[in-house]
């Protein structure tokens, strides 16, 4: 096929029938390519706005609309490439609402976990029966492995101790300095034996600055626009879990709030709990981390949220300003994800800002840094 015949392929794969009166009937389209446009048409003709934007309804036959979701998913799998692949599956669960994606035994089995898909399973696990949920489970805890190990490497970065060198007389194997004794014995090194005589031998104590531990209180906002921030925030608090200088406490919230901290090594659990939707009470999750303050100056707040309230505004903000004034610090973040791109209450934020709290928005890996400059401040 010319090159020019493979450009009239893409081109009638992206418009589908609605090409044909354009292009040349079929524009060459192989068995493979003829499957692919089934498999494109079975996704994207459901689509509402093609008459918007003068585009025919593809009506290519072929028998795309009679594929059930796993023949359809098996097809995707062996036509596109992977890039292509997580493209039209994020399509169907996001965009057009094809829950099966995630609910059916079949598609389950053979589906690559992705971001995506952890949303999908976390939107729709109400649906599924035990057998399926066990499954998806499994895609969860894969996802959030991966995740994990990610945000692992930044806390580890982030919070490691400092260590001090200073001379010691405690001569040691495990003491020895052996870059610094190279240097202070070049003079002695034997050019026709090439060897180094080591006439002064240094050693170093090595002492770790421990430092006081912090209380990091972690309240996450389950309502259905927060879902990417509740995944990094269970996942956050699991990674600072452990740590010598910081105590974490895991909190989700609606109109009620749930304290997690006792499951939060294990964030498959926390999320496979969290009940998306419903209303929101913001002031009564900062009433209740104001219980858990155990000493306001070493107290780190972070309230993740879309800071839309449900309740009394006026309540929230004393509650913030009250910490604040205790001398706790109080970060607000309108979303903590890879994209730290948020739709939040700007006013509220504002005025939260005026009563001492720090507001914005970050991805898990800004907010371990934050956290880790204040504890080791």
């Amino acid at each position: 096929m010319s090159e020019r015949d493979e450009r009239l392929v893409r081109w009638r794969l992206l418009l589908g029938n609605a090409a044909d009166s354009a292009l040349e009937s079929r524009a060459g389209l192989s068995a493979d390519d003829l499957a692919a446009d089934a498999a494109l048409a079975w996704l994207y003709d459901r689509d509402g706005d093609l008459a918007g934007r003068d585009i025919d309804d593809r009506r290519g036959g072929q028998g795309a609309s009679a594929l059930a979701v796993p023949a359809w998913l098996s097809e995707v799998h062996r036509l596109f490439p992977k890039e292509t692949i997580e493209r039209i599956e994020r399509d169907a669960v996001e965009r057009y609402q094809i829950h099966e994606v995630v609910t059916s035994p079949e598609v389950l089995a053979r589906v690559e976990p992705s971001e995506t898909l952890l949303r999908a399973v976390l939107m729709t696990k109400h649906l599924m029966n035990p057998d399926v949920l066990a499954m998806a489970r499994e895609l969860v805890a894969k996802v959030i492995r991966k995740l994990m190990e990610k945000l692992a490497k930044t806390v580890k970065r982030s919070f490691h101790g400092t260590r001090t060198r200073t001379r010691s007389n405690l001569k040691i194997a495990k003491n020895f300095d052996a870059k610094a004794t190279i240097r202070k014995n070049l003079g002695t090194y034997d050019l026709a034996k090439k060897k180094l005589f080591i006439r002064t031998p240094l050693f170093v104590s090595r002492t770790r600055k421990h430092l006081e531990k912090w209380q990091i209180i972690l309240l996450v906002d389950e309502s259905g626009s927060m879902l990417d921030s509740v995944i990094h925030a269970a996942v956050t608090a699991a990674c600072l879990w452990g740590l010598p200088s910081t105590k974490t406490h895991l909190c989700i919230f609606d109109t009620e709030v749930v304290d997690l901290t006792e499951q939060v090594t294990d964030p498959v659990e926390v999320l496979m709990k969290v009940q998306l939707g419903g209303g929101t009470d913001i002031g009564k999750a900062v009433a209740y981390a104001q219980g858990l303050v155990e000493n306001p100056r070493r107290t780190i707040v972070v309230l993740i949220t879309d800071f839309f309230e449900g309740a009394s505004g006026h309540v929230l903000i004393s509650r913030v300003k009250a910490l604040c004034d205790q001398g706790t610090t109080v970060l607000g973040l309108a979303a903590l994800d890879s994209k730290a791109n948020p739709s939040y209450d700007k006013d509220m934020a504002r005025a939260l800002v005026a009563a001492g709290a720090h507001v914005g928005a970050m991805t898990p890996g800004e907010l371990v840094a934050f956290l880790a400059e204040k504890v080791r401040a």
